[in-house]
Formats: C-alpha cells, sequence, structure tokens
C-alpha cells in the first residue's frame, strides 16, 4: 500500500519551514482507496515568493486547522503505507520536523518519483513535476496546491509501476528512514553548548576554524549542521573537533561578528557567505516632472542605494508594503507600468501624482520621509539593542552615516554624549555587507530603539 502526497509549506530558513497544505492519496497500486487534503495553519509568516507560486496566503490559513489536529489523522492514513512523494526527502523531512516538534518520532519508508523515473525513464529534458507530466501527456490541474501535485503524482507512478516490468526497480529502491543517529562526538559537543543567541566557530582536529555562523539557539543550528546531509554538512560533520562560541544577545551584533569574522578568518566552507549578501538594491531618481520615483534594480556598487535586499522579491515585497503605508503611486514606484494612471488611482487611493494630479512637493514629501526611514546615510545615531544578559544592552554606533563599531553597556550607565560611547565602542569595519545588514535588521524590526544625536 502507497501514500502519495505532496507539501506546500511557508518556505524559510531550513527545519524552520511549516506546512500550509497537504495533500495524501492511499494508493493499492491500481487505485487510490482513501484520500487527506487539508490547509494547515503554520503558526508562521509566509514567504511572500511562496504566496505567488501557490496562491496561498495568511488570510486563508486563519481558520485552519494548526498542524496538532490533524496530525493523528496523517498517522492513520499512511500507516503500514510506503510515502510517495516527487522529492520524497523534502516532504518526508518536513513531516518528520512537524512531529518532532509535536514529541513523536514519524518513521515511514520512502518512495522517491524523482529518482525512480530518472531510472525508468531516462534522458527527460527535466525531472522537474510540472514539466515531466507535462512532456509524458498526464494532465495536472492545481499546479503547484498539494491536492493537484499529488494527484499528477498519482498518475506519473502508477506509469512507472507498469514501466517497472520485472517489479525489482521500485522494491530496490525503496529508502527505510532510519532516525538518524549521531556520533558519539558529536552528541559530546552538542551537550556543552547554550541555546542562546550568538556566533559559533567550528574547528577542526588543528584548532583551525572552517565554518562561523550566527544563529539565535546555537545548540539548534550546530544540532542541524550535525544531521544535514547535504555535502557541505556532511564535510563539516567529518572534519569537526570542537565548537566554540561568543555571546552576543542581539540578532543584529551577531550578524556584523558573523560577517567581519568571516572576511577575516575565511573558512573554507563560508565560501558562499563571503560574497555579498545581498543582489538587489531600492534607488530614487526625480523624473521630467519634478516627481521622486522609486526603483528596485540589482545592486550597482557605483550607485549609492537609499536600502538594499537579499533577492529581487524581497525588494518587491518592501514597495508593495510602503506604497500603501505612504500612499504612493504604482506607476512612480515601478510596480505599475502605464503610460496613464496607475491602478491605486482608479480605485481611489493614490493620490493622482501619476497623471501630475497631485502636486509633486506634497507626494515628495511622503517619498523622502521614507527615504530617511530607511537610510540612515548622513545621520548621526545609536541602534540600542538586546544585551548578553538582563541587566545590559547593546550598542551599535553610526556617525556621519558611517558604521564605526559595537559595544555592551550596563543600564545603570548613561549613554549621554558622543564621548562616553565612543569609549565603549569597539571599532569594526564598514563596508557594503554591514550597511545591509544594519538596514535589513532594522526594516524586521520596528521596535527596536534609535537614538539620534547631533
Amino acid at each position: 500500500m502507497y501514500a502519495i502526497l505532496d507539501i506546500e509549506t511557508t518556505g524559510g530558513k531550513y527545519n524552520e519551514e511549516g506546512i500550509t497544505e497537504i495533500a495524501i492519496y492511499k494508493f493499492d497500486g491500481h487505485q487510490v482507496v482513501d484520500q487527506f487534503i487539508s490547509l494547515v495553519n503554520p503558526e508562521r509568516e509566509i514567504q511572500p515568493f511562496v504566496v505567488n507560486l501557490t496562491g496561498i496566503n495568511s488570510g486563508m490559513l486563519r481558520h485552519a486547522p494548526k498542524f496538532y489536529e490533524i496530525a493523528k489523522r496523517i498517522v492513520e492514513i499512511t500507516e503500514d503505507c510506503i510515502l510517495v512523494a516527487h522529492n520524497a526527502q523534502f516532504d518526508y523531512r518536513i513531516l518528520c520536523t512537524e512531529f518532532r516538534r509535536l514529541g513523536f518520532e514519524y518513521i515511514r519508508p520512502s518512495l522517491c518519483t524523482v529518482e525512480l523515473a530518472k531510472d525508468l525513464i531516462p534522458e527527460q529534458p527535466s525531472y522537474s513535476l510540472g514539466k515531466l507530466v507535462r512532456s509524458l501527456g498526464i494532465p495536472v490541474t492545481d499546479r503547484h496546491r498539494a491536492s493537484g501535485d499529488a494527484l499528477a503524482t498519482v498518475k506519473l507512478f502508477k506509469m512507472l509501476l507498469d514501466k517497472d516490468t520485472t517489479k525489482s526497480i521500485i522494491q530496490q529502491s525503496i529508502r527505510l528512514n532510519p532516525k538518524l543517529q549521531l556520533e558519539p562526538r558529536h552528541l559530546d559537543i552538542i551537550a556543552e553548548l547554550p541555546s542562546i543567541t550568538g556566533v559559533y566557530y567550528i574547528h577542526k582536529a588543528d584548532g583551525g576554524i572552517i565554518y562561523i555562523g550566527k544563529s539565535n539557539n546555537i545548540k539548534k543550528r550546530i544540532n542541524q549542521h550535525f544531521t544535514n546531509t547535504n555535502q557541505k554538512s556532511k564535510k563539516i560533520q567529518d572534519q569537526v573537533t570542537a565548537v566554540t562560541y561568543e555571546t552576543t544577545g542581539s540578532e543584529l551584533v551577531a550578524l556584523l561578528k558573523e560577517s567581519e569574522e568571516i572576511k577575516r578568518i575565511k573558512p573554507i566552507f563560508n565560501r558562499a557567505l563571503r560574497r555579498t549578501t545581498f543582489t538587489h538594491a531600492l534607488y530614487s531618481f526625480i523624473d521630467d516632472n519634478g516627481y521622486i520615483n522609486l526603483k528596485i534594480d540589482v545592486a550597482d556598487g557605483r550607485k549609492n542605494p537609499i536600502t538594499t535586499f537579499s533577492n529581487k522579491q524581497s525588494g518587491k515585497s518592501f514597495i508593495t508594503k510602503v506604497v500603501e503605508d505612504y500612499k504612493l503611486c504604482q506607476k512612480l514606484t515601478g510596480l505599475y507600468k502605464t503610460k496613464t494612471s496607475c491602478f491605486n488611482y482608479d480605485i481611489k487611493t493614490c493620490e493622482g501624482a501619476c497623471i501630475g494630479k497631485e502636486p509633486a512637493e506634497s507626494y515628495n514629501k511622503r517619498v523622502t520621509e521614507l527615504i530617511n526611514k530607511n537610510s540612515y546615510k548622513n545621520k548621526n545615531m545609536v541602534i540600542i539593542d538586546k544585551g548578553r544578559d538582563i541587566d545590559e544592552r547593546s550598542a551599535i554606533l553610526i556617525e556621519n552615516g558611517v558604521f564605526k563599531g559595537l559595544g555592551f553597556f550596563n543600564l545603570n550607565y548613561q549613554i549621554n554624549n558622543i564621548e562616553v560611547l565612543e569609549s565603549i565602542i569597539t571599532p569594526m569595519q564598514n563596508n557594503r555587507d554591514t550597511q545591509h545588514i544594519i538596514q535589513s535588521y532594522l526594516r524586521r524590526n520596528n521596535r527596536v530603539k534609535i537614538i539620534l544625536f547631533g
């Protein structure tokens, strides 16, 4: 008996994703004998690119059952079944992660239709589900929704069963998915680590640092390094002999320290992180009619951006939000290409800057407010955030738009002038990466305290 499934998730960091939709079809090799389909409230944010891909948004999931409410049904419908999925390693990992959060160890044998298709239908131009079923003439509806993708996988799996004439290839491809067992030395390392925010350093036998990272929970993050199955993690697992760490309390401090340490030490497994951490930026220009226009574009080192983004989608999501928050024009922010009025003007939420109805002076005032809020160019300010202890705070100093460094101070210690502040600051390098880190953090954390000074 087979349980053919597809899962849609929130996206996000590895092992921190949540399920937004699940579809399971119980298949006896000839026909579907049972099914379970449900939206799921993931109790976490859905990444914007996932909303665009699946059409599933937070509003749709507000009244959906949480995972613990459907967990029993999932256990029952998959009991004594082989799990089948397109890229089964992903779906199986997500299910196991959700069950582990409930304190339940979910173990099922599995089959991957990607691997089976490569064996039984070789030389296909692509083995992604959409392209593969299209090339095989298998109809698919509701692409990127759990039910549609799971039904397409049922039809694909039925075809693969027919092509396995010896009935041996599928049998040999079943994975038993035993519970991951950590080596004793890995367990010893994890046992010594705290569940705190900070920067961690992974060392090899001679003491050399092979990887630097930051986490809001160092113990949990190292555990992920030791249980992940990708190539980089396996190499780290082979070479690690010790993990040291530095407590920061603040995620922003951890991000800044991680960036500087990677640039200074250049660990072998941080190659990807040594590259610039952003790809797109927000720029402004004044058009022929005197209006300030905004544009998300590929980051260009020769230009001065207002703020930067990790990817294009992040920038687009930011623009979409500020258009609403500041009542800006879709046309003048690059969201709506038109020679006449923007869509928001037609529904009375744009004041008409797109057709010259709103004076440039009043429109530009709101754009300038947005720019000032999201750029610290020419500003003198201190960002106050969490410290390493309950009676401590961290301080990030920016002078004339330049990041100078960071430090920690006791709550009883008054920071009231620049001389006192500079005495507790440890100097650090200012570069495009630190600017991106600070601006991105401030966008995500509106409650961070900022002190402006002359």
